[in-house]
């Protein structure tokens, strides 16, 4: 039985195609496909053509792709949408951006309705071409003429997901991130896993319960705003610091004492000074006892004198002179007053 239905590579596309693998050589850019309705029949296509037979709508390609089995097979898909219709599909003609047919096809004869005669589906149109090198064919279309079919969002997103084209999260944007069950990380791009978050909180649960400070141990402490308290428990703020010391510098300011007047002095050990605005320390003032409980009592008229002979003597109160009274010399001791 011979093949009914078939895809042709035309003159013109087969010179591109093999311009196109040589060294420099331009790649193909398909984007358009069309179809016909064969002039009523199915038409044979071949070789030489440069047009459809009889051409009833075209547009921009919804997808060119690589064959997932085949890596020398090139699909081009088109989508009719539903409100386009009224016509025959029997022939695709596929053409690159310079509006030359590259590849033409008969297909199974389907009518495409358009809503306005009470029925309406969007139609898929696929042509396969083998190319000797892939790297031929320019395999991108302008996204902005594409329909997103279901397999088209279905591709799309089995693509995505196993692309590597995801942002990564930061402290300013979403995105993915690797989740880390590290306890002991810096790292501001990886997300903790509900094991670390419970490592780390039951280690803290573990750690020491803080103590109240005492004036003998370390340990946390209350703050307080008195400055009137005795308290040895409270810690005193800065404000009440600051209390007590505007409190302090405003009050009297010391000054010199004088003989008129309380006040700050120095203190002095001398014992013949006369100065007035000395004062004299406990040692001044024994020497002064000392120097005083040495002297003679004036009202004791000699009372006090511990060896009166010899203070007679050295006074000259007492003298010894040899003197003759009635023939009879020797010496006799004479008290002079």
């Amino acid at each position: 039985m011979s093949t009914k239905f078939k895809t042709v590579i035309t003159t013109a596309g087969a010179a591109k195609l093999a311009a196109a693998t040589m060294p420099g050589g331009k790649k193909i850019n398909l984007n358009v496909m069309a179809v016909g309705d064969g002039g009523g029949k199915l038409p044979d296509p071949e070789a030489g053509q440069t047009q459809l037979v009889n051409e009833v709508w075209r547009h921009t390609l919804n997808k060119i792709s690589q064959d997932n089995r085949y890596s020398n097979y090139i699909v081009a898909e088109l989508v009719i949408p539903p409100e386009v219709g009224g016509f025959w599909m029997r022939e695709l003609g596929l053409y690159d951006d310079e509006g030359t047919l590259i590849a033409v096809a008969n297909m199974a004869e389907s009518y495409k309705p358009e809503l306005a005669e009470g029925s309406g589906r969007a139609q898929t149109c696929r042509m396969v071409i083998i190319v000797s090198s892939v790297e031929s064919v320019e395999l991108s279309i302008d996204s902005t003429m594409v329909m997103a079919t279901q397999d088209y969002v279905d591709d799309r997103l089995a693509e995505h997901e196993k692309s590597r084209r995801h942002p990564d999260a930061t402290l300013k944007e979403k995105g993915f991130t690797q989740l880390s069950n590290a306890t002991d990380s810096e790292s501001e791009t990886l997300a903790a896993t509900p094991k670390a978050v419970k490592t780390a909180y039951d280690l803290a649960n573990a750690k020491y319960t803080a103590q109240d400070a005492t004036t003998t141990r370390k340990g946390i402490v209350q703050l307080s705003n008195a400055t009137d308290s005795t308290s040895e428990t409270l810690a005193a703020t800065p404000k009440a610091v600051k209390v007590a010391y505007d409190l302090a510098k405003a009050k009297y300011t010391a000054q010199d004492a004088t003989t008129a007047r309380k006040g700050i002095i120095q203190l002095s050990n001398a014992t013949d000074s006369t100065s007035e605005t000395l004062a004299a320390t406990s040692k001044a003032v024994k020497a002064a006892m000392d120097n005083a409980n040495g002297r003679l009592a004036k009202n004791s008229n000699g009372g006090d004198i511990p060896d009166k002979k010899q203070f007679a003597r050295t006074i000259g109160a007492v003298t010894s002179t040899n003197i003759t009274f009635n023939n009879a010399s020797g010496w006799y001791k004479i008290a002079t007053v």
